[in-house]
């Protein structure tokens, strides 16, 4: 199973301001001579030597994952990368731009559906799009998407043929050879996270939450979604401090991240939903905050002589692909 990340960022498409891309490239200058480079045939050499969001940064574009099993496709939520995923399958890389489309929403905040209208296979005759939700109001919403004056097309003007299914809370579905279950997340609106599994292997989608119920008392019934799992898609758009000032925004961080994934043995999760305001090196500050963290709970663990499983992470940028 593979997981490609086209939109990590949350609340709104964001990117450097020209300052700030400035400030970036000379520092990124400043970094080549004084690692000992001096010829412009070293440019590609010093660039590969650090990790590709530390160059270019890790996206402008909303929430939208796309999880692949052969020529079998899910889409999750609509954010602003999905029109980056209608360009790849327009391109005809994909050998079926008419579908069907599998698009799984976890809520309707505007960074989750911005997208949706740039989905070109909704315009193309003969196309089938489906949309799953737990919402009961899921055609009502995506209707609203394509509404004047917000967007030219209306809905009715749609070639493709739209399909909405509404999920039962909890209850697996399976799609196109993956197995889909809807758990609920800590947000102030209602929000669904997937638990995606195909064949041995399992997804989960934890994005938006903000984890406020740790314990798995608390989790109850929305504990399976985090456990036995390769793979853990989390939160993490504010630091550990701002939680406290930020209570009930639906957000978390990545500290509760990996404190869920070192008791339910996480094999590796994904950072993301990335604050809009939020530089490369305010990312970069954060990963530092993350490992020293993980390294605290690695030594406690030592010094107790308790076991705590290796988690494997990393924060999402966008173009990001992971085979689990």
């Amino acid at each position: 199973m593979m997981v490609k990340y086209w939109g990590v960022r949350g609340s709104l498409p964001s990117a450097n301001q020209p300052e700030g891309w400035m400030l970036h490239f000379e520092g990124l200058m400043r970094n080549f001579f004084s690692m000992g480079y001096r010829d412009p045939s070293q440019i590609q050499k010093f660039l590969s030597s650090m990790p590709l969001p530390y160059i270019g940064g890790h996206g402008t574009a909303t929430t939208c994952v796309e999880v692949l099993n052969g020529s079998s496709t899910i889409i999750i939520d609509g954010g602003s990368g999905i029109r980056n995923l209608s360009e790849r399958i327009m391109s005809g890389s994909y050998g079926r731009p008419r579908g069907p489309y599998h698009i799984f929403m976890t809520h309707f905040h505007w960074d989750h559906v911005i997208g949706l209208p740039f989905f070109t296979p909704h315009f193309l005759p003969g196309s089938q799009v489906h949309y799953y939700a737990v919402q009961p109001e899921l055609e009502k919403l995506i209707r609203g998407v394509f509404m004047k004056p917000y967007f030219p097309v209306a809905f009715e003007a749609l070639q493709a043929k739209v399909h909405f299914h509404t999920m039962e809370p909890r209850k697996t579905i399976e799609v196109d050879g993956f197995k889909v279950t809807p758990y609920k997340l800590d947000h102030p609106d209602p929000c669904w996270g997937f638990k995606v599994q195909s064949g041995e292997k399992t997804y989960s989608h934890c994005v938006d939450t903000e984890a406020t119920r740790v314990s798995r008392e608390e989790m109850g019934e929305d504990l399976p979604l985090y456990q036995n799992t390769n793979l853990m898609y989390f939160d993490a758009q504010y630091t550990f401090p701002e939680l406290a000032e930020k209570a009930n925004w639906g957000h978390s961080a990545a500290q509760i991240g990996l404190d869920i994934a070192f008791r339910e043995k996480v094999e590796r999760v994904i950072f993301a939903h990335h604050d809009p305001g939020a530089t490369i090196m305010t990312l970069q500050d954060l990963q530092k905050q993350t490992e020293t963290y993980y390294n605290y709970r690695l030594l406690k663990a030592q010094e107790k002589q308790e076991e705590l499983p290796r988690v494997q992470w990393e924060f999402a940028h966008e173009g990001m692909e992971i085979k689990v």
